[in-house]
């Protein structure tokens, strides 16, 4: 049970960043190609398609685990009025149902819409919402009062600035991947210029995180020894989080400051740009798979007791 839950909570934070993150990078760093439809986007659809039903699909079998448990019986898992109490019952209840709504109205809008701007305001709109959603279904809604409020805007501000690093990174590593079959100068410029201006951005994002990260461990650790802290399982899980963090704050910054203008250099010597790209693409490969991992401790670390509960 404890497997099956955490997989649907990776199922859920994963198509959560992909729904807010991907078109949000279209729309900062892709400009007008975002907004009118350009063809190199077309794809776009397809992921918010995807993202959007592995989000219902995720929260509908949130909400029938979360129902059997409090009921502590699977059978209920199924049963009406057990599933009314939770749904109308619970902060779980309010925050799964409000992410049902939204994740239907996403992939509505993926099926019926045109990849260009209204599509990719939907999506984001709904994906900081269901981001936002994860508050009350996680640690982040323990505390009450002015700590409580203090504590979910924080783990919000962690939720959404993740969503658009690890977003991005998944827009980025489609781009790079279809840059691989020998693209258009215009296409690889374009992508130049993507990449920088996600550059800029993700000083702010990097920025974020790491405020938020402290305001969070300051009420889920607390100022412990290290010892400590580490002789409980989400210590140990945490620490193996903020490793991944770093090596991923080591790639972009290489992508920023040695590839991506090594990349500029090649376009506008009139150079084979096949190796810069190449390695862009190695690079954005190696962050998002050390993203999937981040998201796999998340979705354990939720269901953790957190050191501050243990001692």
């Amino acid at each position: 049970m404890d497997l099956l839950v955490a997989t649907v909570r990776f199922v859920q934070f994963a198509a959560a960043v992909a729904l807010f993150g991907a078109p949000l990078f279209f729309l900062y760093a892709l400009g007008e190609a975002a907004r009118s439809g350009d063809a190199m986007l077309t794809w776009g659809r397809g992921l918010l398609r995807w993202s959007s039903a592995a989000l219902l699909l995720g929260a509908l079998a949130s909400l029938l685990g979360q129902t059997a448990v409090m009921a502590g019986d699977p059978a209920m898992a199924t049963n009406p009025e057990a599933l009314r109490m939770v749904l109308t019952g619970t902060a779980f209840g309010y925050a799964t149902a409000a992410r049902l709504v939204l994740a239907v109205l996403a992939l509505t809008a993926s099926l019926w819409l045109a990849p260009r701007l209204p599509l990719w305001l939907i999506s984001v709109g709904a994906g900081a919402l269901i981001l936002a959603s994860f508050t009350w279904t996680g640690h982040g809604a323990v505390e009450e009062g002015a700590a409580g409020i203090a504590h979910a805007i924080s783990d919000i501000i962690h939720l959404l600035a993740a969503g658009v690093w690890l977003g991005a990174l998944v827009a980025l590593a489609v781009l790079l991947w279809r840059a691989r079959r020998g693209a258009s100068a215009e296409a690889l410029a374009a992508l130049h210029r993507a990449l920088e201006n996600f550059s800029g951005v993700g000083s702010l994002v990097v920025a974020a995180l790491l405020a938020s990260g402290l305001v969070n461990s300051w009420f889920l650790v607390g100022l412990r020894p290290v010892d400590q802290i580490l002789a409980t399982p989400y210590g140990v899980l945490l620490l193996i989080k903020i490793v991944l963090f770093g090596l991923m704050l080591l790639l972009a910054a290489a992508n920023r400051f040695r590839h991506t203008p090594g990349l500029g250099f090649a376009l506008a010597d009139g150079e084979d740009s096949a190796p810069a790209t190449a390695t862009l693409r190695r690079s954005v490969l190696v962050e998002t798979l050390l993203a999937i991992g981040v998201l796999v401790l998340v979705s354990i670390l939720g269901m953790i007791a957190p050191v501050s509960a243990q001692m």
